[in-house]
């Protein structure tokens, strides 16, 4: 076996809900110096995070790398001069990408660049405008309806130009070439859930990865901006990514305590559709299924014809779904130590079934002895204990024509419970281990 099934490690919880504390202030887009210094903080936990940067102008399939954007203010202020919008309270109060605007207007002249949400009245929307120039604020729709005629002093002190997008990422090689991606984007401003939540947890499972000694397989793990930067990504290494990624996740809104979302590859039946559904159905109360239709995500970009890479999506609450979402209303308060806890626990169960997924067959014709091997009871009762049955079970099916967890889910029973039997059962010598089927000799 390679990696063992952990426990939980209620520390690391706390750990994550404070790295997104620190991490909710900055002002990110796609390319400048907010996504810089999120990734400067990531490499403090991740040392070993290698850093880009893509020039602008720089062609990546059908997109070019946009001009990259730097804002220091924003705000419109009344005649007495108080900032009645101010970038720096809160900055989703700026479209993001705007251009520079420096004047003095009435209300009628600022209204077709306000944006606020009338269902909503209280919450600030997150706005952005990232391949046409174009300036605005975000504020709530309340505040709207309340604004006099004016004038306004408005101002956006920012610029556009030429500059580059900042990505990252991080190889930890396994004994095997056969590559895992694991993927979070690092675009959005101050949103906790969406998706400070997915930074954080894949923060904790790329660090808890470094100090597994024996890993099976390859994990590529990146951070960059949602879209173009998986499209950057890409085609710098499509033709190894193509060849060597089996699975993947996008690390995406983890962080609340509601029920667990899991939105299916492109082709739904994949060996992650099938160890996610497997985790999800053994350790969570309950979930939500969607299918590769209801996409929203960087999956959009690696599980794309051409790529192919068969990349699932396990959240809490579903990006788009949650009245939260993309709003001031996704502040720290929705998400909790618990929600991202949880959401890194049933991720670090999704990798230990990859890790530990073979196939296994008998070495005995009929069943073994096991009771000489202190695996059955000497006493013949009418009743077996449910762990001895369990092993008995495991030992019926495994053929080598299914993986363990095809097994494990024909025995109704959490794959962790089965890579317990195997520990035992391969020491006895009892079963065999392959990362290949073997050829099925059933009759008929």
């Amino acid at each position: 076996m390679t990696i063992e099934i952990p426990d939980n490690e209620p520390a690391v919880h706390e750990e994550m809900f404070n790295w997104t504390q620190d991490l909710f202030p900055i002002c990110r887009s796609i390319t400048g110096d907010g996504v810089r210094e999120t990734t400067a903080y990531l490499r403090k936990i991740l040392p070993s995070l290698q850093v880009h940067e893509v020039p602008t102008g720089t062609e990546c399939f059908d997109w070019k790398i946009p001009d990259e954007w730097t804002i220091r203010d924003a705000y419109i202020a009344d005649t007495s001069g108080s900032r009645i919008v101010d970038f720096k309270k809160n900055n989703l109060s700026v479209v993001n990408y705007s251009i520079s605007v420096n004047q003095t207007m009435t209300l009628d002249e600022l209204e077709p660049h306000l944006h606020s949400l009338p269902e909503q009245p209280d919450a600030i929307p997150y706005v952005s405008s990232y391949y046409k120039p174009r300036w605005g604020f975000c504020l709530p729709d309340r505040q709207r309806r309340s604004l006099g005629p004016g004038p306004y002093k408005v101002k956006i002190d920012s610029h556009l130009g030429p500059g580059s997008l900042t990505y990252s990422d991080l190889i930890l090689h396994g004994s095997e070439k056969t590559e895992i991606l694991l993927s979070a984007y690092t675009c959005h401003p101050s949103m906790a859930n969406d998706n400070l939540s997915g930074i954080s947890v894949l923060m904790a499972i790329a660090r808890w990865l470094t100090t597994q000694q024996n890993r099976r397989y390859t994990y590529r793990i990146i951070f960059a901006p949602e879209t173009i930067g998986s499209i950057v990504y890409l085609s710098r290494h499509l033709e190894v990514m193509r060849e060597k990624t089996i699975a993947g996740y996008i690390f995406s809104c983890m962080g609340d305590d509601q029920s667990y979302s899991f939105q299916e590859t492109r082709w739904g039946n994949t060996l992650v559709d099938r160890i996610s559904r497997h985790v999800l159905r053994h350790h969570t109360s309950q979930f939500q299924t969607s299918t590769y239709l209801e996409r929203g995500s960087d999956e959009r970009q690696y599980s794309s014809p051409g790529v192919d890479i068969p990349i699932a999506v396990i959240t809490r609450s579903k990006f788009d779904l949650f009245p939260e979402y993309h709003t001031s209303l996704d502040d720290l308060s929705f998400i909790s130590s618990s929600g991202l806890g949880g959401s890194f626990e049933i991720m670090r169960k999704c990798i230990a079934a990859f890790e530990n997924n073979y196939y296994f067959r008998t070495t005995h014709p009929c069943e073994p002895q096991l009771g000489k091997r202190g695996l059955y009871p000497d006493l013949n009762t009418k009743t077996l204990p449910h762990s001895v049955r369990d092993i008995v079970n495991f030992l019926a099916y495994a053929d080598g024509t299914i993986d363990l967890i095809a097994l494990s889910e024909q025995i109704q029973l959490p794959f962790e419970q089965c890579a317990i039997f195997v520990k035992s059962l391969l020491s006895e010598k009892l079963i065999e281990s392959s990362i290949n089927p073997w050829p099925s000799k059933r009759q008929g």
